[in-house]
């Protein structure tokens, strides 16, 4: 493509379609028509130019038109009670449920590894000395050690609110260090599990693998499984950028990051669920299977709203992407 000769065979248009923006009155019907038709002119144009000969600065100012001329044919649009009943039944399950092919192994390996790690470090006290000092480490294990006293060691609000952010800012490295070809994501993971394993070892060696499995699982289940869905979400946008498929490698990180960051809103809530319970039921009074079963209610009922509101979105053709009139639009590829 000749530039120079596009931009002057199109520049009366381009011209045209911003004074009709500028106008203050209300455009004729005549006026609204052309408008229409310059603003399709110009998308396409733009899409040519992206595709043939970008030029930053042409580029620049045809993306600003086409952006003012979409928002003047579709009308402003305000988010709404419906776009979040929308999110929380349609395009975060649906997310969640398109992913499950990454995160529920992703899950099962990460398990394994914080129990052979757990297993480890239990039956090897060489490795045990390597961690702390013995008297530390009884210190950690004892009955009112540092392991039990941790989930108490501060008001459940305040602790709760560390919790949820701490949580939440993991998560959000998975989903967004996920385009290094999920590299970063392996690490976090990996990060997550050795601090499980090392809990899981030192309160074994010690007899107590009872209490901490009491003071894990009413919350670990569900916060566990929200990194794992990051986890898997990371490195799914990871395998994207090595293979993006039949679409353009462009195309197809815009649309899995539109929903891994979709994926990161959901996940907060989720987390703030976690982080509540953190704060209020592990460090509570109630008798362990109590606060165990009420982390498997979560759990389960975390699961549930996947596979049977996500799975049905799911096949209804929600993918947990923007909606079709609110994405950029793009020029059709061959096969």
């Amino acid at each position: 493509m000749d530039l120079d000769v596009f931009v002057s065979a199109h520049r009366a248009e381009w011209d045209r379609l911003d004074a009709l923006l500028r106008r203050r009155r209300r455009l004729t019907g005549a006026e609204a028509d052309e408008l229409v038709v310059l603003y399709q002119r110009t998308a396409t144009h733009l899409s040519l130019i992206q595709s043939a000969a970008p030029d930053p600065q042409l580029t620049g100012r045809l993306s600003q038109l086409v952006a003012r001329a979409r928002s003047a044919v579709t009308g402003a649009r305000r988010a709404s009670w419906r776009d979040v009943t929308r999110f929380l039944t349609h395009s975060f399950p649906a997310a969640v449920y398109t992913s499950r092919h990454w995160w529920v192994p992703t899950a099962l390996l990460s398990t394994a590894v914080a129990a052979l790690l757990g297993w480890w470090i239990g039956t090897h006290p060489d490795v045990q000395a390597s961690i702390a000092a013995p008297s530390e480490l009884r210190e950690l294990t004892r009955p009112g050690g540092q392991y039990e006293t941790y989930y108490s060691s501060h008001p459940a609000a305040s602790f709760a609110a560390q919790v949820w952010t701490n949580n939440a800012w993991a998560v959000a490295l998975c989903l967004i260090l996920g385009v290094f070809l999920g590299l970063p994501v392996l690490w976090i993971l990996f990060q997550n599990m050795l601090n499980l394993g090392v809990g899981f070892g030192l309160m074994s060696s010690a007899g107590r693998l009872d209490t901490f499995l009491g003071l894990v699982l009413p919350h670990g289940l569900l916060e566990l499984t929200a990194v794992f869905v990051a986890a898997g979400t990371g490195l799914r946008l990871g395998w994207t950028v090595i293979d993006p498929g039949p679409r353009t490698r462009r195309t197809a990180l815009a649309q899995e990051g539109r929903a891994a960051l979709a994926m990161a809103i959901g996940l907060a809530l989720v987390l703030f669920v976690s982080g509540a319970i953190e704060g209020f039921v592990t460090p509570s009074g109630l008798p362990t299977w109590a606060r165990i079963a009420i982390g498997v209610i979560a759990e389960l009922a975390f699961l549930a709203y996947v596979y049977v509101v996500g799975g049905r979105a799911a096949r209804a053709g929600e993918t947990g992407d923007l909606e079709e009139s609110e994405r950029s639009a793009a020029v059709p590829t061959a096969a």
